[in-house]
């Protein structure tokens, strides 16, 4: 049941396998010391939610196919002069280097090696955003990056998250990056999630926005399909690649 959705209850085990909601605790303890889920309030999930912050040289190892498929499926979305944000992380990374050399976009980012990836597409103007440089991900944050923020109107916002949670919503591993993140998302018409499956069911330390600001959600195959059910009855469009 955890593989197909993700999380189970322990009212919901208690029933289907007829047993007092006691017995089932003490089965999920056991089997939270033997490292097969992770317990959480009334239930057990699949895996330990808590993301640790790795540097992007390190995250661009995991997944990357996934992350091309996603990237290649997002560029779909681009329209001849659209105004778009890109933030930071290794998905959006990988979005940015399918854009086609003769696109013409303006592109703004908090991300220098999105910038650096779009530096022979002539057509693409590219505004880079001032701030505090996080060396872990090349990107930048603070008070000046939010300031410049609120000068622009884009139509879209391609948005990378270190978690994406029912309950707790998009997440990031940096408080000061999700703020960055939220300012990104007042400057955008519309806010696109480009994240492999791995990132479902987790969370970061630092909370960007409930989900309900979300429009699209562009992810691999891996997702669990309840959790794409959810999403989609939340009004989220769920692209799976």
């Amino acid at each position: 049941m955890l593989q197909l959705n993700g999380t189970v209850s322990v009212n919901e085990l208690s029933r289907l396998l007829d047993v007092s909601s006691v017995t089932i605790r003490k089965d999920l303890g056991f089997l939270e010391e033997k490292k097969l889920l992770y317990r959480s309030h009334g239930g057990a999930i699949l895996i330990d939610p808590y993301i640790a912050n790795r540097h992007v040289l390190e995250k661009a190892k995991f997944f990357p196919e996934e992350k091309k498929r996603i990237g290649r499926k997002a560029v779909e979305l681009l329209q001849p002069n659209d105004a778009i944000i890109i933030a930071s992380g290794t998905t959006v990374l990988s979005f940015a280097q399918c854009i086609d050399p003769e696109a013409k976009l303006t592109v703004i980012t908090s991300a220098m090696n999105v910038a650096m990836a779009l530096l022979n597409c002539r057509d693409v103007e590219v505004i880079q955003l001032g701030g505090i440089v996080r060396h872990t991900s090349t990107s930048v944050v603070g008070d000046e990056t939010e300031r410049m923020l609120a000068n622009f109107s884009c139509s879209k916002l391609f948005l990378g998250v270190d978690g994406i949670d029912l309950k707790y919503g998009l997440t990031t591993t940096n408080a000061m990056e999700a703020s960055v993140n939220r300012a990104m998302i007042e400057a955008a018409q519309k806010t696109i999630v480009l994240t492999d499956s791995s990132k479902f069911g987790r969370r970061g330390f630092g909370r960007i926005c409930n989900l309900e600001v979300v429009d699209q959600i562009i992810t691999d195959s891996g997702v669990p399909p309840k959790m794409v059910e959810e999403l989609e009855d939340r009004g989220i469009k769920v692209t799976v690649v």
